[in-house]
């Protein structure tokens, strides 16, 4: 499949640069005012986080700006293409969607969990139900000892991100912070081993939610009766 648009990985997710987006999306108005209006149905730190640097722009006399970007998820630019009501908003969501269907294709699941492991120097388990017609994520590969992010942990237990990410806050686990609102756990959970602050190659940091912390969430929350062990 050809590249329309690069695709980067960070912890296991597949992330878009937004200023790639809206250049693809051949969208008139300035990019502040395109990501004002389109971010703010979205959440920080789950649907899309802030690039630190910005991305270097060179311009007319060879000097180097850098610019305010975000890195948003697959399913966040699929929206956001639909939301650019642009000739180009169809043709740039069906190859998101081409993308997202070979990440989730089987194959590609236990080869991205044999890559972890083999980078953390972890120990693999995979849990592969027999003739089942669809095999979901979490049937598919089991990190006893990897971190998920909020997104990956709330499909697992059978909830949509952000309601789940509302019932941590309710129930006092995590809170937001700044601005752009960014979710942060209580040290308390930290210490107890669910869930681990990592930083991150593009410079900023990431909460994560440790194997503990699935397992404690699990058995308070699961919604997928099969994930239960």
């Amino acid at each position: 499949m050809e590249e329309l648009i690069k695709i980067k990985t960070e912890n296991d997710q597949q992330l878009v640069s937004a200023r790639d987006l809206y250049k693809a999306l051949e969208v008139k108005k300035r990019f502040s005012a395109w990501k004002e209006q389109n971010f703010k149905d979205f959440e920080e730190g789950v649907d899309f986080l802030g690039v630190p640097s910005g991305t270097p722009i060179t311009n007319g006399n060879g000097r180097v700006q850098y610019l305010d970007d975000y890195y948003v998820t697959v399913d966040m630019a699929k929206e956001l293409c639909m939301m650019s009501k642009t000739p180009k908003g169809k043709e740039v969501r069906q190859y998101f969607i081409k993308v997202e269907k070979a990440w989730n294709d089987p194959q590609m699941i236990i080869q991205r969990g044999y890559d972890l492991l083999k980078n953390e120097n972890l120990q693999l388990k995979l849990v592969i139900k027999e003739q089942a017609p669809k095999i979901g994520y979490y049937d598919q590969v089991i990190d006893k000892n990897g971190l998920t992010n909020f997104r990956d942990t709330a499909k697992m237990l059978g909830w949509k991100p952000k309601a789940f990410n509302q019932l941590l806050e309710d129930h006092g686990y995590i809170y937001r912070t700044g601005s752009k609102k960014t979710i942060k756990p209580y040290s308390e959970y930290v210490t107890k081993g669910y869930f681990e602050i990592k930083d991150t190659s593009s410079g900023f940091t990431q909460t994560l939610i440790t194997a503990k912390g699935r397992s404690f969430f699990n058995e308070k929350w699961g919604k997928n009766i099969e994930q239960r062990n």
